[in-house]
């Protein structure tokens, strides 16, 4: 009879334990930081809602997360990967990435153009790479109004620059000498001319938002997501659009190849495209959204490189409205 009892209770055990211990999270891939817990917050949340499933994330750099996707591939760690817009086309290149079947994807159907980055990951939200300054460690009345400021004795030994991607000062050298991305070459006597400027290269988000809060460089190409994000820690930046604009990012979602819950991936990717998630994202990240119905508090709408039109022009963001996205 004792072991009908135990056989009995192992049995209900395993009906009632069972489905808990078999209920899987879909993994996704992202930077840490403000911008795990901004995806937390407005699409991850809304995700389980929706679905009743768990989202569990792994962070690290840009770069870092590439080179495990590719040694990972064939038995990827994530079912979704955040990354930006042209780091994504490294992704999709080395098969890392699955070709979107956008029937599955309603809320592109309200994107702006400029979102479809590749049939392989869609962009997300809008931002500048721009210069800023603390505030309290530069002499008063200082500011910057063009690039070229960069390049002043008042920045000598202050300045840091992502060494992730050199893109956006490069792009700025080039125009400042007359060309463009196209023939970028032209610049690099002047970007030889900025090495007295240069303090430091920083390596990640985390790493730009320690040296700013530091001081060590008290004047960056920063990303602007970054740089609101530490102006509400009361850090006195200013983030400012040089009169020849600033350059313009569009970080992207895309599926992993091999996912082990394509649907649920799917599902995931468009709730992230929702307008209403949309617009919570962007007023957590201070940054401009990629669907055309998405609400955003008219103060955010007016903040240095936020864009609530998404109407890119041909090389860099004016006043936060126009602006290419980095490719």
């Amino acid at each position: 009879m004792i072991g009908m009892r135990t056989l009995a209770a192992t049995a209900l055990a395993a009906v009632l334990v069972g489905p808990l211990q078999a209920q899987e999270k879909l993994v996704v891939d992202i930077w840490g930081g403000n911008f795990r817990d901004g995806a937390n917050e407005a699409i991850a949340a809304e995700f389980t809602k929706r679905t009743g499933m768990e989202v569990q994330f792994i962070t690290g750099g840009t770069m870092d997360r590439l080179t495990k996707a590719k040694v990972n591939k064939g038995h990827p760690e994530s079912d979704v990967t955040f990354t930006t817009s042209h780091v994504g086309y490294l992704y999709l290149s080395s098969g890392l990435f699955e070709k979107l079947d956008m029937s599955k994807l309603p809320n592109a159907k309200e994107l702006f153009p400029v979102a479809i980055r590749s049939p392989y990951h869609i962009g997300l939200y809008s931002y500048v790479y721009t210069p800023a300054f603390r505030t309290d460690l530069m002499p008063a009345g200082y500011d910057i109004k063009s690039w070229r400021d960069l390049w002043a004795p008042e920045a000598k030994g202050k300045l840091g620059l992502p060494d992730f991607d050199p893109s956006h000062i490069i792009v700025v050298a080039a125009i400042l000498s007359g060309g463009n991305a196209q023939n970028w070459k032209v610049g690099i006597p002047l970007l030889e001319q900025l090495k007295p400027s240069i303090k430091a290269f920083y390596q990640s988000d985390a790493t730009s938002q320690d040296l700013m809060k530091s001081g060590e460089t008290p004047i960056q190409v920063l990303l602007s997501i970054n740089a609101f994000h530490q102006i509400e820690q009361k850090i006195p930046i200013k983030v400012v659009i040089p009169k020849e604009g600033a350059v313009v990012g569009i970080d992207a979602i895309g599926i992993t190849a091999g996912a082990k819950h394509l649907d649920a991936a799917y599902k995931f990717v468009d709730t992230a495209l929702d307008p209403a998630v949309q617009a919570k994202l962007c007023g957590i990240y201070r940054c401009g959204p990629m669907n055309t119905q998405a609400k955003l508090d008219p103060a955010l709408a007016k903040l240095p490189g936020v864009s609530s039109t998404t109407r890119f022009g041909p090389s860099c963001c004016r006043n936060g409205k126009t602006g290419s996205p980095r490719t």
